[in-house]
């Protein structure tokens, strides 16, 4: 493919750190980066490929000169600025929730829905999911299609660094503290995340419900198209640096086995299995996800309480298949669609 100009905007956090990463591991074909962040990052310098980029202020970051923005900055800079960068020609892929929801906005899995990114014309933009339900998606996608699902029980275990480089700092002092027998300060989380878990992540609605959890709800139904799948979730924070776990438990339509839900699995894109009845036969998140782009998937088995009940432990790293290689695929099939004869 011809190669772009592309931006990452929110590059010097965790997420823009890692797409920098991933565009170089993919072979992306990019003419020039812009590494775009907030003013006090103006100036710094990161590497890419062989070169020195200096970061850029987003506040007077020309937008015309990119033909794929990689929006990774929080919430609010994606409602300014996004609109701008589509106003001078560029297509905007947003990590963050701003845009997930909008009807014409299309929220892309590229094992799930890659057919959907057509739909970015309507606004200019594509919105990448949470971490947790793009996990949790791609891993669901072939018993879906097989025998599809009337409904998800699930519980995520995440990792700190799905909150921030203050989290990770957070969890490695208080860790350090805790060791040595002392006192443990509380600046990210609302209480001690170190040797702990906590059943909170954003901010509790109306009904009970994080808003971590809404978005499991919301977004699994629009990837895969279905408002009448039910997700029960539970978000839990625990004090793991990298990799989101999850104990996923499905109900299907039809019956479906096991072994062929193993099967399905094995052949889908993606996905990894590490499914054996033995010490050591499943994934983790700081020994087989960290540092992957797969999604592995564990623990295949019939749930005992459910005639159409599957059980399934799904692991990821957050930081990449969960937000920025996610991203980055999305660009990628962008561009195959947009800019190939």
């Amino acid at each position: 493919m011809k190669p772009v100009n592309v931006a990452i905007v929110g590059a010097t956090g965790a997420v823009g750190n890692v797409m920098r990463t991933v565009l170089e591991e993919r072979n992306f074909p990019v003419d020039q980066l812009f590494l775009v962040a907030s003013a006090r990052s103006r100036g710094k310098s990161l590497q890419f490929r062989d070169q020195s980029i200096e970061v850029q202020a987003l506040e007077e970051f020309d937008f015309s000169q990119v033909c794929i923005a990689l929006f990774s900055a929080g919430t609010a800079p994606s409602r300014k600025h996004a609109p701008r960068a589509v106003d001078a020609g560029c297509v905007v892929i947003d990590n963050t929730s701003c845009y997930r929801y909008d009807a014409d906005v299309p929220l892309i899995v590229p094992e799930c829905n890659a057919a959907r990114i057509a739909d970015w014309k309507q606004r200019g933009i594509i919105a990448n999911p949470n971490c947790s339900t793009i996990q949790m998606t791609v891993a669901l996608k072939p018993p879906y299609d097989e025998a599809c699902i009337d409904r998800i029980n699930v519980a995520t275990y995440q990792a700190v660094s799905g909150t921030g480089q203050a989290a990770i700092e957070e969890l490695r002092t208080q860790s350090r503290n805790a060791l040595d027998g002392q006192a443990l300060d509380c600046r990210v989380y609302p209480s001690q995340i170190a040797f702990n878990a906590l059943p909170h992540i954003d901010d509790f609605q109306d009904n009970g419900y994080t808003r971590e959890e809404m978005k499991m709800i919301w977004e699994t139904q629009k990837i895969l198209e279905d408002d009448n799948i039910g997700v029960n979730p539970t978000a839990v924070r625990v004090p793991v640096y990298y990799g989101h776990s999850e104990a996923v438990h499905i109900e299907t339509r039809t019956p479906l086995s096991a072994e062929r839900a193993r099967e399905l699995l094995q052949q889908a894109p993606g996905v990894v299995v590490m499914d054996e009845a033995h010490d050591g036969g499943y994934p983790t998140a700081a020994v087989e996800a960290e540092g992957h782009d797969a999604v592995f998937v564990g623990r295949i088995r019939q749930d005992l309480s459910h005639p159409r009940g599957l059980d399934l432990w799904v692991v990821s790293d957050n930081l990449r298949k969960g937000a920025a290689t996610n991203s980055v695929q999305i660009a990628e099939l962008w561009l195959e669609q947009e800019k190939e004869p």
